[in-house]
């Protein structure tokens, strides 16, 4: 099962709309995945400066001590956003380093869930609508999302199993289907010296691209050498910094659906999580071919 949601804007007028479109896509999904939801927004960046989400330990008990350590390492005040469980701190890339090191350090019971120049990225354990609500989806503005909603096979239903997936700056992965060749890629990526939090075998399908795209491929490059690399049954929606991409397994066994206009692209696991789109009457619907690469991406 599991269900995935895309949209990517073409109309930038659109973009303070962007998290009131994608919201009930995700929501409508809740069927699909019950156990937990996450999305990723890419929306308005900094020049020179970094995004991290960072996902707080329950029961944290000071977060304005993190925030005053935090500036005590970076010598100036943090900005920082904080939504739920979450926090997305906006800092220098110059400072990314020494932030990272002091957070494993003073509170290694925070996780970095994402980071980029754009990309904020929130998951939790429970039902989509109730997550999208609780992060304030709705209110999001930007210029592409991804969403999942899940129904855990491959490992337990914690957070930390949750989609998106992100191992790159600004990149993330959403996944339904299963790996079966997960464990011996995993091997081969550590040696490279990615890091792993989970035995999720999505998370290992985000470490391939992320480890292929430092190695010098492009997106569709590092999506065509999965074919190859990666065994099993699988939809994947993959955000970058300027677009997202959408491929199917050779099989194509795992339902998927896009509609394109002239305002938007949007990808749903059924027709149902489109069907609330603006236009979508006139849409282009079509079901993405298997083994094939759909990717957008802003100039």
């Amino acid at each position: 099962m599991c269900g995935i949601v895309g949209l990517f804007l073409k109309n930038r007028d659109l973009e303070p709309e962007l998290g009131a479109l994608i919201a009930p896509m995700l929501s409508v999904m809740s069927d699909r995945g019950p156990d937990s939801a996450g999305f990723a927004v890419y929306g308005a960046g900094r020049p020179g400066r970094t995004k991290l989400t960072l996902r707080l330990p329950e029961g944290m008990l000071s977060v304005s001590e993190m925030i005053a350590g935090l500036e005590s390492v970076m010598a100036v005040p943090v900005d920082i956003d904080l939504r739920e469980s979450h926090a997305v701190l906006s800092i220098p890339n110059a400072a990314e380093a020494d932030v990272r090191t002091w957070l494993a350090q003073a509170h290694p019971g925070v996780r970095i869930v994402g980071s980029g120049q754009r990309m904020e990225l929130y998951k939790e354990v429970g039902r989509p609508e109730f997550v999208a609500k609780a992060f304030g989806l709705s209110q999001m503005s930007g210029t592409h999302a991804i969403g999942h909603t899940r129904m855990a096979t491959e490992s337990s239903v914690t957070t930390d199993g949750a989609h998106p997936f992100s191992t790159g700056p600004d990149q993330c992965l959403v996944h339904n289907g299963s790996l079966s060749n997960h464990n011996a890629v995993r091997r081969v990526l550590r040696r490279e010296g990615l890091t792993f939090d989970t035995e999720n075998d999505s998370e290992v399908a985000a470490g391939y691209l992320t480890w292929l795209m430092r190695e010098g491929f492009n997106l569709r490059q590092a999506l065509e050498a999965s074919l190859n690399d990666l065994d099993g049954f699988y939809t994947f929606v993959v955000g970058t910094e300027s677009g997202f991409a959408v491929l199917r397994d050779a099989i194509g066994c795992k339902p998927a659906v896009m509609a394109e206009t002239r305002n938007y692209v949007a990808f749903g696991s059924e027709y149902r999580a489109l069907a609330m789109l603006p236009d979508i009457e006139t849409a282009r619907v079509f079901e993405p071919q298997p083994a094939t690469v759909y990717a957008w991406e802003h100039g």
